[in-house]
């Protein structure tokens, strides 16, 4: 892609994810992710949009006004970007791809932890780990993992999450948020690799999914290609029994990915092309400060 192009398309996302990042993370983000089992530090005035439970009750009697306690990690969260770059990504049958709403949703989620002055790091990854961006603080910083989600070739086109998950828990020492951003379509099965990485870390699945994933419409013989491995057969879809296989299909494996995610302590955002991504990352991350 030319540079000017590219450029383009950094600011235009840049642009519209900035402001959903105030619509979807007002005061949501610090009590989502701040505070959990981290050493106390000090106390300071409380500020509008803080956590309420953070509120030191004692000095606060003392000097007749609010003041919350600060713990040493609060002042800088390290988020992880896992992002899927398979095939099965450059995949959508409504509004967008899932590729397009994995760099907006990956931009919303950045622009958010700069703002909290919070350090972002991205792994992409398809069957193997693809590239590995250090986490680090700042707007360019976030400019360039943008630039990087528009304009990356991956080498390999399948998926392989485990792979991702055992480069995070190795290379990134110090716990993390770490957020998975795929559609999980992943037959080698990844349930040790994300239980040892949520032990180490706090994992959270963001899964994207496309309407055409749950049901094939009749539309007579079609020729078919899969996304990962670029193999291409005719498949009757007026064939009521080949319909349901591929539904029952998709039913087993949100059925396992629901078992695993649960077993294994990871909160989960369901996202589907086509939709509105804001209202389920709103009531995730509310749901999550309440805790």
């Amino acid at each position: 892609m030319e540079t000017s192009e590219l450029l383009k398309k950094v600011r235009k996302i840049e642009i519209k994810t900035k402001g959903l990042t105030k619509q979807i993370f007002a005061g949501q983000y610090h009590s989502a992710f701040k505070g959990k089992g981290m050493a106390f530090s000090e106390v300071r005035e409380y500020q509008y949009g803080d956590d309420i439970r953070s509120i030191d009750w004692n000095v606060t009697a003392r000097f007749s006004s609010p003041y919350i306690k600060i713990y040493d990690e609060e002042r800088e969260l390290t988020v992880i970007l896992l992002i899927d770059m398979s095939h099965s990504h450059q995949f959508g049958t409504s509004k967008s791809f899932k590729d397009e709403m994995l760099t907006e949703m990956a931009a919303v989620l950045s622009f958010s932890a700069i703002k909290n002055n919070d350090k972002v790091g991205v792994i992409f990854f398809t069957n193997k780990v693809e590239k590995f961006i250090p986490p680090k603080k700042g707007v360019t910083h976030i400019l360039r993992i943008i630039s990087e989600l528009i304009d990356f070739q991956p080498q390999n086109s399948g998926t392989d999450i485990s792979e991702a998950l055992r480069f995070l828990t190795n290379a990134i020492k110090k716990r993390s948020t770490a957020f998975i951003l795929s559609d999980f379509i992943d037959h080698k099965g990844f349930e040790d690799a994300i239980k040892i990485a949520n032990k180490k870390h706090d994992v959270i699945a963001v899964k994207v999914n496309d309407i055409r994933e749950q049901e094939i419409p009749d539309i007579g013989f079609a020729r078919i290609r899969d996304a990962e491995s670029g193999k291409l057969i005719w498949v009757d879809t007026s064939d009521l029994m080949i319909r349901k296989r591929f539904f029952d299909n998709y039913i087993r494996h949100e059925l396992y990915l629901k078992d695993v995610f649960s077993r294994t302590g990871v909160d989960v955002v369901n996202i589907k092309t086509g939709q509105d991504y804001i209202k389920p990352l709103m009531n995730f991350f509310k749901k999550r400060g309440k805790r």
